[in-house]
């Protein structure tokens, strides 16, 4: 797979050429301690012999041992953080779908009127203020002001905990799904074959759903491969703004401090998320573009 080990190169040559080290402390520690850390841990050897090393075990989902964790492996470290981003980004994402195609199609047929100008002034405030902006926000108003949501949860068997997290992640999806929809939807009510289908005296709530919705809803299939990396990246910030648990905010621990393993195994695992992410899409979209099926 040349994308895993194009990114591992990235990767691995960006970091070890950063200032600093992992066994870098306020106190720093004795020669011979780092010495024998950096032979424990095999960073002594030539850099291209660890790159080798490092991606030929990544192929066994052997991704090391971590650095800070110790006696923690990095796969084990990942494994029970990546449920909790899983349910995070699919929640998001289900959020960001169920509010955004229905907001996009009502604007789109109701064109020019207050409902259209207010959802497009939203859409353009959820794609253009960054995520952790709209965090401090949320955070300000529902947790400080108001005192609905907890701000640092610790129980996150709690469902409000969950609330504030997902609300952020899920705002620039939202907004960009929601504009593209009812830039679709605009486009589609407009085809001979909608003019057409209202001129069989269909109802116009069949006219939408099954003729303009349906075509409509192609271009937005296409970007939720897309909007999914940018859940997984935006994760970075919403999970170290809210202390969650999971891939985001460690892989930004890991970068503090200069843990190798977990910031290589992390990305690594983000780009094959990614990849998958773009497949599956492009998978459903032969399934709901019938032409797609007509030429394969």
């Amino acid at each position: 797979m040349p994308w895993r080990d194009s990114i591992g190169l990235i990767t691995f040559v960006l970091m070890h050429n950063t200032p600093g080290g992992p066994w870098d402390r306020e106190k720093p520690l004795d020669p011979r301690v780092v010495e024998n850390l950096n032979r424990k841990f095999g960073l002594d050897r030539p850099l291209h012999e660890q790159f080798v090393s490092y991606m030929w075990n990544a192929l066994r989902l052997d991704l090391g041992p971590s650095y800070q964790y110790r006696g923690r492996s990095v796969t084990d470290i990942i494994a029970e953080r990546l449920p909790m981003s899983i349910q995070l980004g699919v929640l998001a994402l289900a959020v960001s779908l169920l509010l955004a195609v229905p907001l996009g199609m009502l604007a789109a047929l109701r064109q020019n009127t207050w409902l259209d100008y207010t959802s497009l002034f939203f859409a353009t405030i959820g794609v253009t203020v960054p995520s952790f902006v709209m965090a401090i926000f949320l955070i300000m108003v529902f947790g400080v002001w108001l005192s609905w949501l907890p701000v640092m949860a610790t129980n996150w068997g709690d469902w409000r905990a969950w609330l504030l997290p997902t609300l952020t992640l899920a705002l620039f999806p939202t907004a960009f799904i929601a504009r593209l929809t009812r830039a679709s939807m605009l486009e589609a009510i407009r085809q001979d074959y909608v003019r057409t289908a209202r001129a069989k005296g269909l109802a116009e709530r069949i006219v939408v759903t099954r003729h303009a919705l349906r075509n409509a809803l192609l271009p937005v299939v296409t970007v939720v491969g897309p909007a999914t990396a940018g859940l997984i990246t935006g994760s970075f910030f919403v999970e170290t703004m809210f202390s969650f648990p999971g891939i985001g905010r460690l892989f930004v621990q890991a970068v503090s401090q200069r843990d190798y393993s977990v910031i290589m195994g992390t990305t690594l695992l983000y780009a094959a998320l990614i990849a998958f992410a773009n497949l599956v899409v492009d998978v459903a979209y032969g399934f709901v573009d019938p032409r797609i099926k007509a030429e394969g």
